[in-house]
């Protein structure tokens, strides 16, 4: 017998103890984590990301919002493993798959958005832990509950990244505005919306197989729901951006209405099924964003 091929060697299954903590991993979805980088958007806002103690409490909330937030992800794959495994990408996850055990699932949760919670009681103030906690019980009663009440689902999506971008500046003591609450909110829902609808598009006559409440929702509703945030959002910036003298920020908003409209090119086809892969993938966008980000940098600057 010859030695063992290079192909076989890369095909070759991994060991049955490393198969738990490799899925555990993955159903903690890792490539969602870059969302938290909003817990530095107030702090951006503000222009409160120089000094050493900023950056450290806010990579202390990036850690326990990934916390709490891959403990909702293991606890909605473990109740909705029975409805991913009808889908053709989600049951892929490994809980749907069977990698990890249902009740692993929802131990592992429960062990991690309680460290969150004391984390953020011990580390933070009371504020940051009031806030992780309300986002992990509005999160808990969306995957038992509200993910099936038509508009609620969406409310309570883009609640959680309105807090996302809240809690840097709650841990922080930063004031939030209202133009930075709004330009967030509808930001948001545009990207929650216009996930709904490729998600309608692409399941197209067989949504009720994994989300039922894609059956409820129309194309032409969803259009209209992130038409219309997109547009808020937009006008939010504006007005926001408009209420200071200096011209950075001012011509920055010509940067973030190009990204909205890039962003919304791959709405309307409906491919923003997955927001990270757009934003993530997408060169154009990325270097949208890269222009706005220095433009918004030398506005904090006073340049």
């Amino acid at each position: 017998m010859g030695e063992p091929t290079v192909a076989a060697a890369v095909t070759r299954p991994l060991p049955q103890a490393a198969v738990l903590p490799l899925g555990l991993v993955r159903a903690a979805r890792p490539r969602q984590w870059v969302k938290n980088v909003l817990v530095a958007a107030a702090p951006a806002a503000a222009g409160q990301l120089v000094s050493r103690h900023t950056a450290v409490q806010l990579g202390l909330v990036f850690l326990l919002f990934t916390a709490a937030a891959s403990a909702v992800y293991l606890v909605n794959d473990a109740r909705d493993a029975e409805a991913d495994r009808a889908h053709p990408v989600k049951c892929r996850r490994p809980v749907a798959a069977g990698e990890v055990p249902v009740p692993v699932a929802y131990g592992t949760g429960g062990v991690l958005a309680l460290a969150a919670l004391l984390g953020a009681a011990v580390l933070c103030n009371a504020l940051t832990a009031g806030l992780l906690a309300a986002y992990l019980v509005m999160q808990v009663a969306y995957c038992l509950r509200l993910k099936h009440v038509l508009v609620v689902d969406l409310a309570v999506v883009t609640t959680g990244f309105v807090m996302r971008a809240m809690i840097g500046g709650v841990a922080l003591g930063i004031p939030l505005s209202r133009w930075f609450l709004i330009t967030t909110g509808f930001g948001a829902l545009f990207m929650v919306a216009a996930k709904r609808y490729s998600e309608a598009v692409q399941m197209a006559g067989r949504g009720g197989e994994t989300r039922l409440l894609l059956t409820e929702y129309t194309t032409g509703y969803l259009r209209f729901v992130w038409q219309l945030a997109a547009g808020v959002a937009v006008l939010g910036y504006c007005l926001w951006a408009l209420e200071h003298s200096g011209p950075w920020r001012q011509l920055s908003t010509i940067a973030f209405i190009l990204a909205v409209l890039r962003y919304a090119v791959f709405a309307d086809r409906g491919t923003a099924g997955a927001p990270e892969d757009v934003v993530l993938r997408d060169r154009p966008l990325a270097v949208i964003g890269l222009a706005w980000l220095a433009m918004y940098g030398m506005a904090v600057a006073d340049l």
